[in-house]
């Protein structure tokens, strides 16, 4: 059963005063996917850690000076439907929420899973994505050498990333 749509509602405000656009079923799903070009996915949530770092990090990464052709969301535990097709459109990579990949012509190539949000500031989690889209959305660029992901980073490892912040 999908959150009240009072509830969510500020929180699809947060992303949509950005420019982002909200992909509500699967067929806005699919043309989003595919359409030719860069897209930021963001996978929105109702959770503490995309209040305080993803839906900020989107806010940031979004004054970058390489941007994709597009930036869409579409909100876990609502949307159910656009959801599940979204990530059915990602084969291999887990669902997790919240959630922001960056796909090239409908493939993703460079993805934040919850594990790279949980834990980091905004700053930190637009850093990597700033870079991907530098690596991937300026002109001429092809990606190549960037990492797919914040752990494939260098300093990312299995443990926690350098960015890392106790509220101890």
């Amino acid at each position: 059963m999908p959150y009240p749509e009072p509830m969510v509602a500020p929180m699809r405000a947060e992303l949509s005063r950005l420019g982002v656009i909200e992909l509500r079923d699967a067929a806005a799903v699919d043309a989003a996917f595919n359409a030719p070009g860069t897209m930021v996915l963001v996978v929105n949530s109702v959770c503490g850690c995309a209040a305080a770092n993803a839906r900020p990090a989107i806010g940031l990464a979004t004054q970058a000076e390489h941007q994709p052709d597009q930036y869409v969301t579409v909100f876990a535990g609502q949307d159910m439907e656009a959801t599940a097709r979204a990530r059915e459109l990602m084969p291999g990579i887990p669902p997790s929420s919240p959630f922001i990949a960056l796909l090239k012509d409908g493939d993703p190539v460079y993805v934040i899973e919850r594990r790279h949000i949980e834990g980091r500031s905004a700053s930190a989690i637009a850093t990597d994505l700033v870079g991907a889209l530098g690596a991937w959305c300026a002109e001429g660029a092809t990606g190549e050498g960037h990492p797919s992901s914040p752990a494939a980073m260098p300093g990312h490892g299995s443990g926690l990333p350098p960015t890392f912040r106790s509220i101890r």
